[in-house]
């Protein structure tokens, strides 16, 4: 037979562990199983408890009988409570305790538990709890979550990805999940976390500051009878349609360079091994190689800068049979997948570096990791995954 215990039984139970009981202990009082008392104190909103067993209790109950002068005291979120469960509004209930209804209305909605229920014990200890400083350091003794950042961030990922990663994989366990500022604290402040010290160095692209571009020095250029970037069709510019590329060079020391390509709806991610040069020749003949492995559809247009480096995109549309479109002159903006991808292709290839040192299976196995990582802009699914999409609904 189940059990069904009211919401006088609940609230006492609640009260029991913010007084100092243990979860076993006040479960036993009001005729629960420990399994249950601990179900509902996860949906409680999991505050901290110490791990003693069954004698353990609250880590840090609140004093008695309130808070300090301004916060809401355990009286008044007595009062709350009572009113919520009466049908009182917001405003009768301010009324009440002599506050404005909006305080009572973001406590409700600060504390109002997974079961939808609002327990004044349990509101006023959370708020103690809050108000707790120095806050306790997720990232001093939990190793299991400090293991895992640090599998993420040596392929690259960012705090920010990381900390929205641990939200989706769990969603129902708080103590896996942190900010990205923590992560970051943890990283560069002595005492803040357990982090591997050596995961600060992930973080830095060894960027400069950003130089000027030199005065138009290619008066003849190639691209006077090229598309412009105007001439793209809306298709491009929205999205809507896949198969549509931007392209660019990553340059490394001694004129050393890699090439990229990102499919702007996929963000599906092509790199090009140059290993001598990058002249007209060699970025045309790598595109050829590279992009002629894609089925026609997924091969609509190119969007590249004005390097020398694509003067022979002639050569390029008649052997991809796709169009090409050149941004105005130093407008990198106007690729801005693109120039995002490069970006995070820096965690792999420095600045200053000899690109030509990695070979085309060491480019195969970067665009692997970056097509395999989730991303916001894609909802946390993958560039390989959307791009497999396409190439199976095409079959």
């Amino acid at each position: 037979m189940v059990n069904v215990f009211s919401l006088e039984a609940r609230t006492e139970f609640f009260d029991l562990v913010c007084s100092g009981r243990s979860i076993l202990a006040a479960a036993r009082c009001v005729g629960a199983t420990h399994g249950t008392g601990r179900n509902w104190w996860a949906q409680s909103g999991r505050m901290m408890t110490m791990d003693m067993g069954p004698v353990g209790g609250l880590a840090d109950p609140a004093p008695s009988p309130g808070g300090p002068g301004r916060a809401l005291d355990l009286a008044e979120r007595g009062m709350i409570q009572m009113g919520q469960r009466s049908g009182l509004s917001y405003a009768k209930i301010a009324e009440l305790i002599g506050r404005d209804r909006s305080v009572v209305w973001r406590e409700v909605n600060r504390n109002t538990g997974d079961d939808g229920v609002y327990y004044a014990s349990v509101a006023h200890t959370r708020a103690h709890q809050a108000r707790r400083r120095p806050k306790p350091l997720k990232l001093v003794q939990d190793e299991a979550l400090c293991r895992l950042i640090g599998v993420w961030m040596d392929d690259g990922w960012s705090p920010k990805l990381i900390s929205e990663m641990l939200a989706f994989y769990f969603a129902d366990d708080q103590t896996m999940q942190v900010s990205h500022e923590t992560i970051y604290q943890a990283l560069y402040v002595q005492t803040r976390g357990s982090l591997r010290a050596d995961l600060a160095e992930k973080l830095s692209l060894k960027r400069k500051q950003r130089v000027p571009h030199a005065a138009d020095r290619h008066k003849n250029s190639p691209y006077k009878e090229a598309f412009k970037i105007s001439e793209r069709p809306a298709e491009v510019q929205d999205r809507a349609v896949p198969g549509h590329w931007e392209g660019d060079l990553i340059i490394g020391s001694n004129g050393t360079a890699i090439g990229t390509l990102v499919e702007r709806s996929t963000r599906f991610t092509i790199l090009l091994h140059l290993p001598g040069d990058h002249t007209a020749d060699t970025v045309a003949a790598a595109m050829i190689r590279e992009m002629g492995h894609l089925p026609d559809h997924l091969r609509r247009s190119i969007t590249w800068d004005r390097g020398t480096e694509l003067a022979e995109y002639d050569r390029i549309q008649t052997a991809l049979d796709t169009t090409l479109y050149f941004c105005d002159p130093h407008s990198p903006w106007q690729r801005g997948t693109n120039e995002n991808t490069n970006r995070l292709l820096r965690f792999w290839f420095e600045k200053g570096s000899d690109l030509s040192v990695h070979t085309p299976e060491d480019l195969r196995q970067v665009a692997a990791k970056l097509n395999r990582r989730p991303r916001p802009t894609l909802n946390l699914q993958t560039p390989a995954n959307r791009l497999n999409q396409l190439l199976q609904t095409a079959a």
